[in-house]
């Protein structure tokens, strides 16, 4: 038991990143399976920033994820933000 809680205190970060993947890709895959409408993560980004019925939405959601895909880019090659 000792060397599990000393394992997780060491490794808190990985641990919660690979506990937050695994959940993702779990509920993602129950969601896709079930053919309910609504429930995925790509349709709940369609309703939220209103993409079908938005030009605006669209530009929004575009920008969004050209800003952090641009910011993630920098914060890996140059080690910083």
């Amino acid at each position: 038991m000792k060397g599990i809680i000393r394992f997780i205190r060491t490794r808190t970060s990985t641990v919660l990143w690979a506990t937050w993947a695994a959940f993702f890709v779990v509920y993602e895959t129950i969601t896709l399976l079930n053919k309910r409408d609504d429930d995925t993560l790509s349709e709940n980004t369609r309703h939220l920033f209103r993409t079908r019925t938005s030009k605006a939405g669209r530009a929004v959601f575009t920008a969004a994820v050209a800003g952090g895909a641009v910011w993630f880019l920098l914060h890996i090659l140059t080690e910083t933000m």
